[in-house]
């Protein structure tokens, strides 16, 4: 029998990279999906990859109203929510004297207001025996040069998994964190650098993971399926740290 047969879960920022890989693997294990994306493109680009049996919500993971719309949605669709993996997020990286309070902001309110206030709305959608799965960084644990904001975001959301699992366990709803290393997905694309000094810092963030590469999207996705699956029922509140050894150095 597949790992998460007849459950449903919930990827939010599926459309892409981790949360598009977790989408194909939940899928494959028996799983009836919904994901989320921003923009109406990714949205319209998922839906052709992974099919009609998949629900496609577009919303800003920033928008603390709007988690009510999504939760609305999958209340609608599936009556109740097994598997929650909280994916959406921004990586915006700088020198502390170049930011502003708008980019602040931003960085907050997709990283940790909108999750926080989505795992509010969906309270009472969760089933008994649901499982929620917050994806962090090892940024939470190093000192990275410009990554104060995003590092801040990360060690907020991986606080809140900690705390949320001792709230919710009551309610039958186990949490718990993944903290992926540098991983090969289109974030790095994303970072408004050259090609050439994404490519520069690519490979100077590989000389620091002891396994020698970037890891891979599936990799992540198996992670995340163990802890949302009936397998991982005894682990509440812990951080699986998928870094290829980098967090130890």
């Amino acid at each position: 029998m597949r790992r998460l047969q007849n459950k449903t879960a919930l990827i939010t920022g599926g459309t892409s990279g981790i949360g598009l890989e977790t989408a194909r693997q939940f899928i494959a294990e028996g799983a009836r999906v919904a994901i989320t994306g921003s923009s109406a493109k990714s949205v319209e680009a998922a839906r052709a990859e992974l099919g009609d049996k998949v629900l496609v919500i577009q919303a800003d993971a920033g928008n603390a109203a709007g988690q009510q719309v999504v939760a609305n949605a999958i209340k609608d669709a599936f009556g109740q929510l097994d598997i929650l993996f909280v994916n959406a997020g921004i990586a915006e990286f700088g020198p502390l004297e170049q930011w502003s309070e708008a980019a602040f902001d931003k960085s907050i309110a997709i990283n940790v207001k909108g999750p926080f206030f989505l795992i509010q709305a969906l309270l009472p959608v969760f089933s008994k025996q649901a499982s929620i799965v917050l994806n962090t960084s090892i940024n939470a644990h190093i000192g990275m040069p410009n990554s104060s904001v995003y590092s801040l975001t990360k060690g907020a959301l991986l606080t809140l998994a900690k705390t949320l699992s001792g709230e919710l366990i009551g309610r039958g709803i186990r949490v718990n964190a993944v903290s992926p290393g540098p991983i090969a997905t289109p974030l790095y694309g994303k970072l408004g650098m050259s090609e050439a000094d994404s490519k520069a810092m690519a490979s100077h963030i590989q000389t620091q993971i002891p396994v020698g590469r970037f890891g891979d999207a599936g990799e992540v996705a198996k992670t995340i399926i163990f802890l949302a699956s009936d397998e991982a029922a005894y682990i509440v509140g812990s951080e699986l740290v998928i870094d290829g050894g980098m967090s130890n150095l």
